[in-house]
C-alpha cells in the first residue's frame, strides 16, 4: 500500500475551476427540443465536419426546408432509425460540447407524454432544464407536467424558451401572453419566477446570439443564460453534511492484485463508495446508520494513493477505527446530533412520478432501491395526487401512468433515508416491479414525513 499523503490542494483547485454544467431539455412533442439541441451545437461550432455533412446530405435528401434547403439540425441528436423515420425523440440522447466559458453536459429528452420516464431520467441529475414551449400553442398540460416534475426533482434552474418565435412574425403580444401564463404556473407552483426566453430553434434567434428580429427583448441568448448559472455543486457545497454509502466491502486478506505487497493488505478492511453529499477528512467521526454505531475515519484511499480529504461526488475507499459490522447498502454520515443524521426507518413517506403503465394500488407489493440496498415495500396508502390543472393535491386510491402523488409504503427493513430537500442523492429512490426487474416510478422522501415515520413502531412481515 502506497504510504504517499496526497495534498487535496489539486483536487480542490480542479473543482473551484470546473465549469461542467449539465441541463436537460424538456417539452410537448414537436415544440423543436431537437432541433433547438441541434442549433447549439451548430452555432457554438461543436459540430465536426464530417457530421455537418451527414446531416446536409440527409436533409437535401429528404428536402428539408423545400426549395429554400437548409439543415434539419434535429437529425444532430436523434441517432436512431424510427426518431429519423418519424421525426421524433424516443430516448434520451446525451451530447457534450463547450465554449470558452463553459463545459456542458445536455440531455435531450423525448416530448410524448408516454417518454415522460425519459424526462425524469435527464432532468433528475441536470443544474438546469429548458422547458420549450410553442409560441402558437403557449403553456399545455405537458408544460405543467415538466414544471411539476422539475419543482419535484428540485432542479436548481428552470429556463422556459418560448420556441417559433419566428411563426408568429417575432410578435412582441404574442411572447407576453405567453410569459405571463408561465408566470401564473409558477406562483401556482409556489417557485421562483423562470427565466424566460423568446426563441426560434430553426432560424437561431436568440439561442446562441440575440437576434435584432426581436428588439422588445432585452435579456441574454439561451446560451448566455447557461453560462452564467451556477451549477448545483457550487450551491451545495457548503451546506451538506457528509454521505457516503457504501458499495462494497473491500477485506482482500493477502490476495491482492500481481505488484502488491500481500503482507501489506493482511489486515486492511476499507469501505467503498462514491461521496454522495459533503466531504470528509481524516480523523473525522462518522456515525453508520442504520446501526447507529460512531466511529472515525483513519485513511482515505483513492486509486492506490491515500488522500487527506474527500469531496462529492468523489469514489473512494474509507478506513475507519474500530471494526463495526457494516455491509453494501449501510450508510456513513457526519457524527452529529440526531436531528441531523438520516433517520432509518421502515415507514416511508414518499412523493412518487409514477412512470410505468401498471397503475399503482394500496396493497402493492414493490421492490425499493435506495442506494445500493433493496427491500420489499408494501403500498400502506396513497395520500393524495397533483392535479395539473390547478397544482393541488386531490384525495386519490391510485396512481396512473405519468401522475405525481404522495404514498406511505412499509418496509420490510429499515432504510437509512434523508429529506429529499436538503440531500437529493440520499433523498431519493426508485420503486421496481418485483415480478420483471422494471422500473416504476421515481421516490422522493418528503420532509413533513418524516417525523411522522419516525414515530411508526407496527412490526409486521411484508
Amino acid at each position: 500500500m502506497s504510504t504517499a499523503v496526497q495534498s487535496t490542494t489539486a483536487v480542490e483547485t480542479a473543482l473551484e475551476h470546473s465549469t461542467l454544467f449539465r441541463f436537460a431539455t424538456a417539452g410537448s412533442v414537436d415544440d423543436g427540443k431537437s432541433t433547438l439541441v441541434g442549433r447549439l451545437l451548430h452555432d457554438s461550432k461543436s459540430v465536426l465536419a464530417d457530421q455537418l455533412d451527414a446531416v446536409a446530405r440527409t436533409s437535401a435528401e429528404r428536402g428539408f426546408g423545400g426549395e429554400r434547403g437548409g439543415l434539419d439540425l434535429a437529425l444532430l441528436t436523434d441517432g436512431l432509425r424510427a426518431e429519423r423515420e418519424q421525426g421524433i425523440t424516443i430516448d434520451v440522447a446525451y451530447r457534450y460540447f463547450a465554449t470558452a466559458n463553459r463545459t456542458f453536459i445536455l440531455a435531450d429528452t423525448p416530448g410524448h407524454v408516454q417518454y415522460t420516464k425519459n424526462t425524469v431520467t435527464g432532468a433528475s441529475t441536470a443544474d438546469a432544464v429548458v422547458v420549450l414551449i410553442d409560441a402558437r400553442k403557449g403553456v399545455l398540460e405537458q408544460t405543467r407536467r415538466h414544471l411539476a416534475v422539475s419543482r419535484l426533482l428540485r432542479v436548481a434552474h428552470i429556463i422556459v424558451a418560448v420556441n417559433k418565435i419566428d411563426l408568429v412574425d417575432y410578435s412582441e403580444a404574442v411572447f407576453r401572453d405567453v410569459e405571463a401564463q408561465l408566470k401564473q404556473a409558477a406562483r401556482e407552483l409556489k417557485v421562483d419566477e423562470p427565466a424566460i426566453i423568446p426563441v426560434s430553434a430553426l432560424e437561431g434567434d436568440n439561442v446562441v446570439d440575440r437576434s435584432a428580429k426581436t428588439p422588445w427583448y432585452n435579456g441574454p441568448s439561451l446560451l448566455e443564460t447557461l453560462e452564467q448559472l451556477p451549477a448545483l455543486a457550487d450551491l451545495e457545497t457548503d451546506i451538506e453534511a457528509f454521505r457516503f454509502p457504501v458499495q462494497t466491502v473491500i477485506r482482500p486478506q493477502g490476495a491482492v492484485a500481481p505488484g502488491l505487497d500481500a503482507e501489506g493488505y493482511r489486515d486492511y478492511r476499507g469501505y467503498a463508495g462514491q461521496v454522495a453529499a459533503g466531504s470528509i477528512r481524516v480523523g473525522d467521526a462518522v456515525t453508520v446508520q442504520p446501526s447507529g454505531r460512531e466511529t472515525t475515519v483513519t485513511g482515505i484511499d483513492f486509486a492506490g494513493q491515500e488522500l487527506v480529504e474527500a469531496f462529492a461526488p468523489q469514489s473512494v475507499v474509507l478506513r475507519l477505527a474500530d471494526d463495526i459490522d457494516i455491509a453494501r447498502g449501510d450508510l456513513l454520515a457526519e457524527a452529529g446530533p440526531a436531528a441531523a443524521l438520516p433517520q432509518p426507518t421502515q415507514d416511508l413517506y414518499a412523493a412518487l412520478c409514477w412512470l410505468s403503465p401498471k397503475p399503482l394500488k394500496e396493497g402493492s407489493r414493490l421492490l425499493i432501491k435506495h442506494g445500493s440496498k433493496t427491500v420489499q415495500g408494501l403500498v400502506r396508502q396513497v395520500i393524495n395526487k397533483l392535479d395539473l390543472s390547478t397544482f393541488a393535491d386531490q384525495p386519490a386510491s391510485g396512481l396512473e401512468l405519468n401522475d405525481i402523488g404522495t404514498v406511505h409504503i412499509r418496509l420490510a427493513a429499515p432504510l437509512p433515508v434523508d429529506n429529499y430537500v436538503n440531500f437529493r442523492r440520499t433523498g431519493a429512490f426508485l420503486v421496481i416491479d418485483p415480478s420483471d426487474g422494471n422500473t416504476l416510478a421515481a421516490g422522493l422522501v418528503e420532509s413533513d414525513h418524516l417525523e411522522l415515520a419516525a414515530r411508526e413502531d407496527e412490526r409486521y412481515d411484508i
